[in-house]
């Protein structure tokens, strides 16, 4: 396949007249057959990749989407491609008859692309008629999500590799906006990517001005937010961690003047689809919501990201913020913070499962049952909740998940596998809280804002970005050789051993510091000066 075929194809069928490098690079790696890793930041064109790809490979391309709003926005956009093959979408909103003609489209070769949530691939009539089409091209979006480390976890996820030999093991091609490297290792391992082409384009956004402001009395930020927002160029997102307040602050806003709207997973399915379409449609000056708006929205013009409190993690925050500026214009993203506030998302980071749940679904597993579903009626627990155990379970090597569903590797000590799940959710507490910390870091860095949220990701900006409040102040530091100072060794990327800790990857190295994530502990800052007095550091060769 040659890039003359990929360009009059992006240029024919999706008018896009001009592909960027990255693009261009996995798609030809997929169209050969080739698994890819793309890591672009929001904006890039992560959709166009895979549309393309699919266009040039022969048969049914699958698409794994988590939002019902972020699958219709990308049938509309291939609805709206000049000469795109035809998309549907499998989901709970389609009702029975879309959902019949959707079928009919697909089995008679009148739709080329489907999209469906993870959960609904996790379903055995679906993912048994799913192998009975020819498909090419597996893909899936917000691929984040299937890392525990990551910042939006979620279990259903963790069936996609399994489905992936269901369905004959087409190339795969897993994309992100957000992906530390610790994340992209488990996103390659989880997914079961074979050599895959990893592409990690550039994450800097240098059009969107990054600020913090920090407080001490929550009136004072809740004015401080309503101020703010007032004041900024339209449209723009508000994200609060609760869902009273996205109403709050809607109505506060609405108070002063703006056409503002709340938005959270409590409301119907009906209003939410209402917000989304009215921001869409410019009939919006800001929304307020929690984390479950946003995911993959079209929508180039938004001119601010204002956070009211502070997100759990350093990836969350640069996710959301992305949702800024993605016509390359002008735009802003201001987080306000309290630290008080973060006891809240530690609250939210330390909920753990009972040993009494996962004895029961252990119970069941022992009894020879392998399915999801039935799991599910025989341990008396929710779909989702056994999802989320047999995750825990598959990680601590008592439990292998495969295309025959679940299987119990280990039987007869029901107590070691209990105890053995519960350590691990000890290392996930241990690796929230410490992105929580990261988070604080930020938000009081006296650095530059971008060269340390670039720093989270592996990813150096050669001086102090010019277009944040540290450089405004004039307190971020100047640029420096910090790998290469007082002769210490150690690059963004290695792996690394601590005595205590044990392995890890750096994250980034600076004067007198450096950050590592460590495989069981989470992020740590370390000064190199202890390092080398104590020895407790050693490169993994």
């Amino acid at each position: 396949m040659s890039t003359d075929d990929i360009d009059r194809v992006a240029r024919e069928s999706f008018g896009i007249d001009r592909l960027k490098p990255a693009q261009r690079d996995a798609i030809e790696a997929a169209v050969n057959g080739r698994d890819v890793l793309a890591v672009l930041a929001t904006g890039y064109g992560k959709s166009a990749m895979y549309q393309i790809a699919a266009a040039l490979r022969d048969g049914v391309t699958v698409v794994v989407s988590p939002l019902i709003a972020l699958q219709e926005d990308q049938l509309v956009g291939i609805e709206n491609a000049p000469d795109a093959p035809a998309g549907v979408a499998l989901n709970s909103a389609g009702g029975v008859r879309r959902t019949r003609e959707a079928w009919r489209m697909l089995r008679t070769g009148r739709a080329e692309f489907v999209l469906l949530a993870p959960e609904q691939l996790a379903k055995d009539d679906v993912l048994a008629a799913l192998a009975e089409l020819e498909v090419s091209l597996l893909v899936v979006d917000e691929a984040h999500c299937i890392a525990s480390w990551g910042h939006d976890f979620r279990p259903d996820y963790l069936m996609i590799g399994a489905a992936a030999e269901r369905l004959g093991r087409p190339p795969v091609m897993a994309l992100t906006a957000t992906a530390s490297t610790p994340v992209r290792a488990e996103i390659v391992s989880r997914l079961g990517l074979r050599d895959p082409f990893v592409c990690i384009g550039e994450l800097d956004r240098p059009n969107i001005s990054l600020a913090v402001r920090r407080h001490t009395q929550d009136a004072d930020k809740r004015a401080a937010v309503v101020d703010e927002v007032v004041e900024l160029p339209t449209p723009g997102l508000v994200y609060t961690a609760t869902r009273r307040d996205t109403e709050r602050y809607a109505e506060q806003l609405q108070e002063r003047g703006l056409r503002a709207a709340a938005y959270h997973a409590g409301m119907s399915a009906k209003s939410r689809e209402q917000v989304h379409e009215d921001l869409l449609e410019d009939r919006l000056d800001a929304v307020v919501a929690t984390s479950a708006f946003g995911m993959g929205i079209d929508k180039p013009n938004v001119r601010f990201v204002v956070h009211a409190d502070a997100p759990d993690s350093v990836d969350a925050y640069y996710q959301e913020m992305g949702r800024a500026g993605r016509d390359g214009g002008p735009a802003h993203a201001v987080l306000h913070f309290r630290p008080e506030d973060l006891a809240l998302r530690r609250y939210f980071a330390g909920r753990r499962p009972a040993a009494g749940e996962m004895r029961k679904l252990l119970r069941a597993l022992g009894a020879g049952t392998r399915r999801r579903a039935e799991l599910a009626e025989a341990s008396g627990l929710s779909t989702r909740r056994v999802t989320a155990l047999l995750a825990l379970l598959s990680d601590t090597g008592h439990v292998r998940l495969g295309r025959g569903g679940a299987r119990l590797i280990t039987r007869g000590d029901t107590a070691a596998a209990v105890s053995d799940a519960l350590d691990r959710v000890e290392e996930r507490e241990r690796i929230d809280q410490s992105r929580i910390e990261m988070m604080r870091s930020y938000a009081e860095s006296r650095r530059c804002r971008r060269q340390t949220l670039l720093d989270y990701f592996g990813e150096e900006l050669d001086g102090p970005c010019g277009n944040c409040d540290r450089c405004a102040e004039g307190t971020a530091p100047s640029p420096s050789d910090c790998e290469a100072d007082a002769g210490v060794a150690y690059r963004v990327d290695d792996r690394v051993q601590h005595a205590e800790w044990g392995p890890g990857t750096v994250m980034s190295v600076e004067d007198d510091r450096m950050t590592v994530f460590f495989d069981a502990e989470g992020y740590r800052v370390l000064s190199l000066e202890l390092i080398e007095e104590k020895d407790l550091v050693e490169v993994e060769s």
